[in-house]
């Protein structure tokens, strides 16, 4: 399954790209919203490498996550491989400068099963395609949105 969404963004790509770089916010984010987060690996200046573990609730079950920083290309790309039981999954994050004020942010998800309960999982997301594709813009969105503020207000 794959979903993608992108998102003009009223910043420089370089501002762009530190926000998105911003691994501890995301930490704090998640840990707020219930999920427990523990970097494993960590390599300097968040480079290829780095690794988190997480333990997520979906459609009502435990899941455990790893993710690995796959690729870090400064300011346009960045990649993370995830894997959990039954199920692996890539992000890649792309940035496009549009203008010397404004960056294009585009991110595509792929989830590929690997078990029976892993497909089944995934049919009952592509079942609710339309809605989740809607949220994911929406969040989408929200995070631009948020980013502007931010690099209007110096936060």
């Amino acid at each position: 399954m794959q979903v993608s969404a992108r998102e003009d963004i009223q910043a420089p790509i370089d501002a762009v790209f530190d926000m998105v770089a911003d691994f501890e916010r995301f930490e704090r984010m998640a840990m707020r919203r219930g999920v427990e987060v523990r970097r494993t690996v960590e390599m300097p200046g968040h480079w290829v490498g780095s690794c988190w573990e997480a333990d997520i609730m979906i459609r009502g079950k435990p899941r455990h996550v790893a993710i690995e920083v796959a690729e870090f290309d400064r300011p346009t790309v960045m990649r993370f491989r995830s894997t959990s039981r039954g199920m692996n999954g890539l992000t890649t994050i792309d940035l496009l400068s549009l203008s010397q004020k404004q960056t294009r942010l585009s991110i595509e998800m792929s989830l590929a099963a690997k078990t029976l309960p892993a497909r089944l999982l995934l049919q009952s997301l592509k079942l609710g395609k339309a809605r989740f594709r809607r949220q994911f813009q929406m969040r989408l969105s929200d995070f631009a949105r948020e980013m502007e503020e931010r690099y209007l207000h110096g936060a």
